[in-house]
């Protein structure tokens, strides 16, 4: 386990013994220090959305077109399916044939808060990653991003869009833009909980009960990891960082192939969580509960109980959009 996640549990272990130690109605005033001392609250926007209007409206129709795919069959949608949650709800995604992938596909919704992209980070930014399946012979399977373009030049309005929504200029209608304006589009799909009301000062945001998981979930340790604006996102970390945690797969070691890096994943983020199983890096894990009785034992060398698994799981529904807008 790296420094930063050993500080971070002993962060936690302070809050737990000195200011939530009390078994009784929880104090906000205490519980909210403890909380925005590992999270914060989701902004209202990342993107100016006025100033962008056109590159958005591009972006979303770019995110749901099939002509993108080799055979016209899929979408980004399709995977990453924005009435799902951003997800596909299965282990790991059927491709334009029906070969399926590796990796289970990480919701998009929230996903440019993310400090990198894809489980191993292999694209630094939602822009980078949205061109990525496109030309991945398994997932889009398009040959080449000259094909792409072909095909998209064959509607005009597309090369009048693309030009519109890049300022006026004619040499915008590139390959590159077509993950811009995705990109652009995907930073809008953020999804306000009743957990950010909650950091926000709302007290009664959450009921007593939620608050109390909120409590094991920082207590326990869980922070190491799930952290910041969006619960996590924002670090890479060792699958079985404390004890061992069988996995075919190696993480990041695919893209750096340094030693360091095997079994290193981007943690995901826990927004929306209830909503998009099956879960890891290989779609492994139906249920979540599941999920953090695993992760209690091989990140942190914590066993759970029943009790601390169902209050921390209540503390994971409210991490879940109040509406879901795109």
């Amino acid at each position: 386990m790296n420094t930063r996640a050993i500080a971070l549990i002993f962060v936690s272990y302070l809050y737990s013994t000195v200011l939530l130690s009390a078994d009784v109605k929880i104090k906000d005033k205490e519980l909210r220090e403890a909380a925005k001392a590992n999270f914060v609250a989701l902004p209202k926007n990342i993107i100016d959305v006025k100033k962008n209007a056109d590159l958005i409206t591009l972006g979303k129709r770019l995110y749901f077109e099939k002509k993108m795919s080799i055979n016209n069959s899929i979408s980004c949608n399709s995977c990453h399916n924005l009435d799902k949650y951003g997800v596909d709800l299965e282990a790991t995604s059927p491709g334009h044939d029906g070969t399926r992938g590796e990796r289970n596909s990480p919701t998009v919704y929230n996903a440019a808060l993310n400090f990198v992209q894809f489980w191993d980070g292999r694209a630094k930014d939602v822009e980078e990653q949205a061109i990525g399946p496109i030309l991945n012979p398994i997932e889009h399977g398009m040959p080449s991003a000259e094909e792409v373009m072909k095909r998209l030049a064959d509607d005009k309005n597309y090369v009048a869009q693309f030009s519109k929504a890049f300022g006026g200029n004619k040499e915008a209608f590139i390959y590159k833009n077509v993950g811009v304006a995705i990109g652009a589009f995907e930073r809008t799909l953020l999804t306000p909980s009743r957990f950010d009301d909650y950091l926000n000062g709302k007290n009664n945001a959450l009921t007593n009960i939620e608050k109390k998981g909120l409590k094991k979930f920082i207590e326990v340790g869980c922070i190491a990891c799930h952290n910041g604006v969006n619960i996590g996102g924002n670090s890479f970390q060792k699958l079985g960082a404390v004890e061992e945690y069988l996995s075919k797969d190696t993480g990041r070691y695919h893209v750096t192939k340094n030693d360091d890096d095997k079994f290193l994943f981007k943690v995901p983020t826990l927004r929306n969580i209830i909503h998009t199983a099956p879960y890891f890096h290989d779609g492994s894990l139906k249920i979540l509960e599941d999920v953090i009785k695993i992760m209690g034992k091989h990140q942190l060398g914590v066993v759970l109980t029943n009790d601390e698994i169902v209050s921390i799981k209540t503390f994971l529904a409210t991490l879940s959009a109040k509406k879901l807008k795109y």
